[in-house]
């Protein structure tokens, strides 16, 4: 039987857990120590019982890599996500393509997803995004670029952001 694994590390920005699959996919991650905060976030078709991880793993790696300062570590770390439709998907894409230290708008990340008028539809795309860092809805910000809501709190969204700088 599969089964998904979590690990918590310890972060400047607070305690950062993310729970990933059999294959080593990251299905949900976000800045808490509590695995129940994250579980809800992993779609039911890709929900499995879950146990702690013996190791952080190559995603551990990748995650300390990026606050040693390898703000490319990690771009490559595999997500799964589960989609309600193809532009979800498309654009869970699109935003890891964002890079570190260049933030966009709504707006702009609207534009970037082939749908400028969907600003809505990008801002959702934000606000659905279960794997947080991985899929990083941090670098998108207000129309008039001030900081929005964001999952895990705007003083993380504001440390991760001053850190890509």
């Amino acid at each position: 039987m599969s089964m998904m694994e979590y690990t918590t590390l310890d972060t400047p920005a607070g305690p950062f857990t993310y729970v990933v699959s059999d294959g080593g996919a990251v299905r949900a991650s976000g800045f808490t120590a509590e695995v129940g905060e994250l579980l809800p976030l992993v779609h039911g078709k890709l929900r499995e019982e879950t146990r702690p991880a013996a190791s952080p793993g190559a995603v551990g790696d990748a995650v300390r890599s990026y606050l040693d300062g390898d703000l490319t570590a990690i771009d490559a770390v595999a997500v799964e996500q589960h989609t309600g439709g193809p532009f979800m998907a498309h654009a869970w894409r699109v935003m890891r393509e964002i890079k570190p230290g260049a933030p966009v708008t709504y707006t702009g990340f609207a534009e970037l997803a082939g749908r400028p008028a969907a600003i809505r539809a990008a801002a959702t795309a934000c606000a659905r995004n279960a794997a947080a860092l991985f899929v990083p809805c941090h670098r998108v910000l207000g129309t008039d670029g001030t900081l929005r809501g964001y999952r895990w709190g705007l003083g993380v969204k504001t440390w991760l952001l001053a850190h890509e700088r």
